[in-house]
This record gives structure tokens, C-alpha cells and sequence, in this order.
């Protein structure tokens, strides 16, 4: 196992991240018709202002778009910041429509994103205040008081806010300073469609996911587009249906990520442990080579974000993170290195004689694998257990090597 360690594991850096408060919000000061125009006349310049830089032969600097449509755009009352913010945002979706080679963009949503020239943030009494041209307009913020208090000693960066369904909503950025303690163990994840397998040095721990649920939603609305190659796009009937799969399907996999994620991170700084995720880059390299396969899609939107979870849950308690390269974790030995062969999904080893499920080799693989990467590996490197006597056997002074080398890494 040791030769097959290509690089060392990487961590989270400690610094400053954004969080972000999102909530419905309903107007208390101000005429929701007059708010309304004015988002609707927002996305009016940001359309025309998209469409002034699209037809040029070369996308141009900040400041020959400045010079070019800040006059047309403050002729429709805009204050100078948001007008300025109008050709920024037309200018960074033009560049990356040019970039991509894609079709012109086209602005649908009724939103504005606002910064401290524009907004107020009062936080203790639930309330944002924003304006556009010349009229204040005051919001209060409506979701859970024990949520919102959260936020309440960090400083807000921008206000998004936007119209959609007939409700609004707004999302407040603010800056938090990750700061992860020193670790005195890890929890290492081994992810598939069925169970997330987590290990800790002493023992299994398998949590039955929700992918399978959600794979089924997305089967189904691929076998309506099948079904309807030509007509479902413009059958309202069938659209509907397919929109309404891939939504529940989504909200399956973002509900049950979210859930889980805290109850990890919750159960890391309970124990004072990191938590040792799968480096994605080579997942997308598996998934290129299997494009075709909805299953693999799926994983990787899963995969994705429950790493999202658990990395927005660890920089909100502050837990340790590392990222490791998962290639070969389950078909190598994590007692003597050697090739495992398998019985549908159980793992045996021949030379040492090392028997345990698939997933349970893979979750212990990545533990040693931050283990080897961080703690060295002169002399007789601490070797894996048999999946029953892992605590009598893991020792336990590996990690705190881990400690150190992921501290000075911070600094």
C-alpha cells in the first residue's frame, strides 16, 4: 500500500470562508409593486447591458465598459454602485459565455446581489434594508430565531435578494474565520450508493444513505424523456413530470447530506477527531470514463455534495479536514499491502490472510492513508487491524504525528 501513495494528503486551510444566512423574507417598509419594478427594470439593463458587450468582436476591460454603458444604465435612476455592479455582472457572464464557447446569455430571474453601499443588515431585530434607485425598502428576515442567531457576531459581506414563485427570498453572505483545532484522531469516509462507512481507528460504523431513492427518481425521468424523444420538451403534461423528478430526486440527496453531515461533524469535535474525506478529481476521472451510466452521474452529485455538507459543517465548528487520494483503496491490503481478491464483496487477502467487506477496506485504507502521509513512515509503520480488534490494536500515537505535521501545515 505504501508504494502506491502517489502524494500526501492535503487539508483544509484555516482562514476566512463565507457562510451564508438563507431565508423568505416579506416586506415591512415600501410596496412590494414598487420593489418588483424595480428588480424587473434591474434585469431589463443587465439583459441589455449583455447584449451591448455580446455583439462586440472582443470582450472588453472594466473600464471600457464603464465608459460604454454606465451612462446608459445611470439613465435609468440606478445608484452608481448598483449600476456598476449591473455592467460587472453582464461583463463576468459574457466572459465566461465567450470562454466556454456557449450561446448568449439570457437573464430569466428577478435577483440583485448588493453590498454595504446598497444594503443594511440589522441582524438582531431580523431586519435587511436595500434600495436600487431611489426608494429604501425594509425586509424582515423570516426563519427560526435560533438560526438567524447564529450569525449574529459575524460580519456580512453582500445581500442577495430575489423574486421567485411569488415569494422572496434573501441570502445574507457573511465572512467566519476557520480556526480547526489540533486533532487527536480521524474519521475516515468510504462513500457508495448504498451506505457512507466511516472509520475511526477502532471501529466500523456504516449509515444506510439515500442515493438509491434518488437514483430511482432520476432513472424514471431519463425513461420519460426516452419514452418522448421528440415531444417531451413541449408537453407541459410530460415536462412538468420530468422537472418534478429531478427536483425530488435533488432535494433527496441535499436533505439527507445536510442531515448527515452534522451528525459527523457534531460526532468529530465531540471526540476532538479530523475528518478524512476522498480527493474528487480522480471520481471525475472514473465518471469520464463511464459518462454514459446515470448511476455514475448520480455518484458524482452525491458525492459532491456531501463533501459540500461536511465541509460547510466542519468550517462552522471549526473541525480539521483532509482530502486524500482514494485510488486503490479497496483493492489493497491495509494489514500487509498486498492485492486483495474478491468474493462478490468480500475482500481476502492471501499472503496475510486479512478478510473484511469492500467498504470496510476502503474506510480503513483512507485512515492509513492520512496516517502514512502525515505521521512518515521510518521504521515500522503502524499497520491495520482486523476489522474486530481494531481498538486493542491502533495504538493511537500515529495520530498525534498527525497532529503536528497538520499544524504546521496551517501556519
Amino acid at each position: 500500500m505504501r508504494a502506491s501513495i502517489t502524494r500526501p494528503a492535503r487539508v483544509m486551510p484555516e482562514g476566512v470562508y463565507r457562510r451564508a444566512l438563507k431565508a423568505k423574507a416579506e416586506i415591512v417598509e415600501g410596496e412590494l409593486s414598487d420593489l418588483l419594478w424595480d428588480l424587473n427594470l434591474y434585469r431589463y439593463s443587465l439583459q441589455r447591458a449583455v447584449d451591448a458587450l455580446w455583439e462586440l468582436d472582443k470582450v472588453p476591460k472594466k473600464s471600457q465598459a464603464h465608459q460604454l454603458l454606465y451612462p446608459v444604465l445611470k439613465s435609468y435612476g440606478f445608484r452608481a454602485h448598483v449600476t456598476r455592479n449591473i455592467y460587472s455582472t453582464a461583463l463576468a457572464l459574457v466572459k465566461s459565455a465567450r470562454q466556454s464557447k456557449g450561446a448568449k446569455p439570457i437573464v430569466r430571474r428577478l435577483s440583485v446581489r448588493l453590498d454595504y453601499q446598497d444594503a443594511r443588515v440589522d441582524v438582531c431585530n431580523h431586519i435587511v434594508r436595500v434600495v436600487l434607485r431611489n426608494k429604501w425598502y425594509a425586509l424582515r428576515i423570516i426563519h427560526r430565531r435560533e438560526y438567524i442567531e447564529r450569525f449574529k457576531d459575524l460580519r456580512w459581506k453582500e445581500v442577495h435578494l430575489k423574486y421567485v414563485g411569488g415569494a422572496l427570498y434573501v441570502s445574507i453572505v457573511f465572512e467566519t474565520v476557520y480556526k480547526p483545532y489540533m486533532p487527536r484522531g480521524a474519521l475516515a469516509l468510504d462513500v457508495n450508493l448504498r451506505h457512507v462507512v466511516v472509520y475511526d481507528g477502532s471501529g466500523i460504523r456504516r449509515y444506510r444513505t439515500r442515493f438509491v431513492g434518488s437514483l430511482s427518481k432520476r432513472a424514471r425521468a431519463e425513461e420519460l424523456t426516452r419514452k418522448h424523444p421528440r415531444r417531451w420538451r413541449y408537453s407541459r403534461r410530460v415536462l412538468n413530470r420530468v422537472k418534478s423528478l429531478h427536483r425530488r430526486a435533488r432535494n433527496i440527496v441535499v436533505d439527507w447530506c445536510r442531515k448527515f453531515a452534522k451528525e459527523l461533524v457534531l460526532r468529530a469535535r465531540r471526540n476532538s477527531y479530523a475528518v478524512v474525506l476522498e480527493d474528487l478529481e480522480y471520481l471525475h476521472r472514473s465518471v469520464a470514463r463511464n459518462g454514459g451510466s446515470i448511476a455514475w452521474k448520480l455518484s458524482t452529485f452525491a458525492y459532491r455534495k456531501l463533501q459540500e455538507a461536511v465541509i460547510t459543517k466542519a468550517i462552522e465548528y471549526n473541525v480539521p479536514v483532509a482530502f486524500v487520494d482514494p485510488r486503490n483503496t479497496s483493492t489493497t491490503c491495509p494489514r500487509c499491502g498486498a492485492e486483495l481478491h474478491y468474493i462478490h464483496r468480500l475482500a481476502v487477502c492471501g499472503n496475510c490472510g486479512f478478510k473484511a467487506d469492500r467498504d470496510s477496506v476502503g474506510a480503513i485504507n483512507i485512515w492509513l492513508r492520512l496516517l502514512y502521509a502525515y505521521a512518515g513512515e521510518l521504521g515500522s509503520p503502524p499497520r491495520a487491524p482486523a476489522v474486530k480488534d481494531e481498538a486493542r490494536r491502533s495504538g493511537g500515537t500515529g495520530m498525534r504525528g498527525v497532529k503536528k505535521v497538520v499544524i504546521t501545515i496551517h501556519k
